[in-house]
């Protein structure tokens, strides 16, 4: 089955010349050239991989990432721009895209950005374990040993970005953007209380704890 890839980009010749390339490396393509077109694209059929360009009109690329990882978190997204600066390149991965192509690329390069990004997706696992802690995408079942753990749908998609990125640190900043997507009525704050509560379900009555505080950094999760 060959891979569908959405292309957003307002410049036609962009949009042409990344078009030609991916179907010659026989991708199926589908092209929106702003915001809303794309994310209309998106909700009427989900594409294997979207490659963003930031620059556009209506609705920017920025937005549009966040609301595509939303709804559809398990969709890679490579962003495409012109603004090529390492502070750049966090902000794009902290927005939730999954890699970072500066303009102007080689054709080369983006193919084999997208067949390294679909491998990886095609090979996630469901399940994640941190020593003997486990957490099941499919079935949405966390279990510490033999015993079964009840999380909220928050506590849950913490639990999982931090078991995901096993023994890194990730800054609060980080962690806010990636699991409440930029929710104007959410601070820091929030990501101290759910850690407090995961601690509670997770580690409480564990002579190992999995949950690690960084000072000055942010949280970790390791063996």
């Amino acid at each position: 089955m060959m891979n569908k890839i959405l292309v957003v980009e307002d410049n036609q010749d962009i949009q042409d010349f990344i078009s030609e390339i991916l179907a010659e490396s026989e991708f199926v393509v589908e092209t929106a050239s702003d915001g809303g077109s794309a994310l209309k694209n998106v909700e009427k059929s989900t594409p294997d991989l979207i490659v963003l360009d930031l620059g556009l009109p209506d609705i920017d690329g920025e937005s549009v990432c966040r609301e595509v990882k939303k709804k559809h978190p398990e969709v890679p997204i490579i962003i495409l721009t012109a603004k090529g600066s390492v502070e750049d390149k966090v902000h794009g991965l902290e927005l939730g895209a999954d890699d970072y192509l500066s303009k102007p690329f080689e054709g080369d390069e983006l193919v084999a950005r997208i067949k390294a990004r679909l491998r990886s997706t095609n090979n996630a696992s469901f399940k994640l374990k941190v020593g003997d802690l486990e957490l099941d995408r499919k079935t949405f079942q966390v279990k510490r040993g033999s015993k079964l753990i009840k999380l909220t749908p928050k506590e849950f998609k913490l639990l999982e970005y931090l078991m995901a990125n096993k023994g890194r640190i990730l800054p609060r900043e980080m962690i806010l953007n990636r699991v409440w997507l930029y929710s104007p009525d959410i601070d820091s704050r929030a990501v101290d209380v759910y850690i407090g509560y995961l601690r509670d379900k997770i580690d409480a009555g564990n002579k190992k704890k999995l949950l690690q505080s960084v000072r000055g950094f942010g949280y970790m999760i390791k063996d």
